[in-house]
C-alpha cells in the first residue's frame, strides 16, 4: 500500500487530540451566543444584560471540573482561552475556534448563512496561544446560492491555507440548516442524509486542505422508529433504524479523512445512541459540548450546586460517551492512511531544518 505523507506539525497535533489508541475523546466549550442566551433564559434578563465574568468564569469552571476526562479542549479566544488556558490539564490537546459566534444572514439570498471570522484573531494568534489544532465551524446548504457557497468555501480554504502554512491540524465542523421552517422537523430529518452527505463530498476535495471533519449525526434519532420508546422520540419516523445505519455507512464511504461527531446540543442518551450508530460507521470518535455539559444552566447561579453537577451527572455523562466511542476506528486506520505502518513524515531530507 502507498504510503501517505505528513507533515511534522500536523502529525504532533493528531497525537496530542487523540488517546493512546488513536481516538478522539473530545470536549467542546466553545460556545459564546448559545451560552449567553442560555444565562440570559436562567436570570430572567436581557442577553446584553449577561455580563461578560459570568460567561468566563462558568466556562472555566467547566473546563476546570471536565478537561481530565477529554483528550482535547476545543475553546473560544473571546470567554474561553483567557481564564481557561490553566485548567487544561498537560496531556490534554489544546484546539481554538476561529469563527465568529453564530452566521451573518444579511446581505445574502433568504435564509441563507455566511460564517465570518472573529475580528483581529489569526491562525498565527492562535498558534502563539498553544493551540495545538484549530476548528471552524461553516454553515453550509449544498442548495445555496452560488455567493453564499463561493463565500463559505473561499472561507474554509484560507483557513486551510493558513493552518497548513502554520503547520496545525484543521479541524473543519459542517452545520447545516432548513431553508423552510426548522432543523427540528420531520421534514428537515427526511433532508439531513443528503446534506450531511454532499457536504462532505465538496469538503474532502484536496485544495480545501482539511484535515479532520467535525459532522452532524446524519440522521436524527427523534425520527427513527425503533426509538419509539425513548424520550427523546419526536412523535413520528423519517426512517428506520436500518436505513440510519446505511447512511452512517454512506457518509464514511463519502469522507476521504478521518471523521467525529459533534452534539448539536441533543440530550445525552440520545447523543451516546449517535456515538455508538458514528463509530460503528467508521466515526473516530466525537467532539462533544452540551450534551455532556449543558444541564448546568438548571443549577446556575448556585455555584455549589453547578460544581456538584459537574462533578456527577456531567462527570458520569462524559464517561458514557468516552465507553461509546471505544469502538471509534483509530485515525491512522481510517483509509486515508491506511495504518500507522503507511505514515511518512514530510521533509525528511538532509536540510529539513532549513527546509521547515
Amino acid at each position: 500500500m502507498a504510503t501517505t505523507a505528513i507533515s511534522s506539525g500536523k502529525l504532533r497535533g493528531f497525537m496530542k487530540l487523540a488517546d493512546e489508541s488513536g481516538r478522539f475523546k473530545m470536549m467542546a466549550i466553545d460556545q459564546r451566543g448559545s451560552m449567553v442566551t442560555a444565562l440570559a433564559e436562567t436570570l430572567g434578563i436581557e442577553k446584553p444584560q449577561v455580563k461578560y465574568d459570568q460567561v468566563a468564569s462558568l466556562k472555566t469552571l467547566i473546563t476546570r471540573i471536565l478537561a481530565p476526562n477529554a483528550t482535547a479542549v476545543l475553546t473560544d479566544p473571546i470567554y474561553g482561552h483567557p481564564y481557561s488556558i490553566t485548567e487544561i490539564p498537560r496531556d490534554v490537546a489544546l484546539l481554538l475556534a476561529y469563527e465568529e459566534s453564530g452566521y451573518v444572514s444579511e446581505g445574502v439570498s433568504e435564509n441563507e448563512r455566511l460564517s465570518n471570522p472573529i475580528a483581529n484573531w489569526t491562525i498565527g494568534k492562535a498558534q502563539r496561544a498553544g493551540a495545538d489544532a484549530i476548528k471552524l465551524l461553516a454553515y453550509y446548504h449544498p442548495d445555496a446560492s452560488e455567493a453564499t457557497l463561493q463565500h463559505q468555501q473561499d472561507f474554509v480554504r484560507h483557513v486551510g491555507d493558513e493552518c497548513e502554512k502554520h503547520d496545525l491540524p484543521f479541524l473543519l465542523e459542517l452545520v447545516s440548516y432548513a431553508f423552510e421552517g426548522t432543523t427540528k422537523s420531520l421534514e428537515f430529518a427526511k433532508q439531513k442524509p443528503d446534506l450531511v452527505i454532499r457536504s462532505v463530498e465538496e469538503f474532502t476535495d484536496p485544495s480545501y486542505k482539511v484535515d479532520i471533519l467535525k459532522l452532524e449525526f446524519p440522521a436524527d434519532l427523534k425520527y427513527t422508529e425503533e426509538y419509539q420508546d425513548r424520550g427523546f422520540y419526536a412523535g413520528e419516523s423519517a426512517y428506520g433504524l436500518s436505513e440510519v445505519e446505511d447512511v452512517c455507512r454512506k457518509l464514511d464511504a463519502a469522507s476521504t479523512l478521518p471523521w467525529v461527531i459533534l452534539s448539536a446540543g441533543v440530550d445525552i442518551e440520545e447523543f451516546i445512541e449517535n456515538v455508538k450508530l458514528a463509530t460503528a460507521g467508521g466515526a473516530s470518535g466525537f467532539l462533544c459540548g452540551r450534551a455532556i455539559w449543558k444541564n448546568v444552566f438548571q443549577s446556575y447561579p448556585d455555584i455549589a450546586a453547578v460544581t456538584q453537577f459537574l462533578e456527577n451527572d456531567a462527570t458520569t455523562n462524559f464517561h458514557n460517551a468516552n465507553a461509546a466511542a471505544e469502538n471509534a476506528l483509530p485515525w491512522f486506520e481510517h483509509r486515508h492512511y491506511g495504518g500507522a505502518e503507511n505514515i511518512r513524515l514530510e521533509r525528511q531530507s538532509e536540510n529539513w531544518h532549513e527546509e521547515y
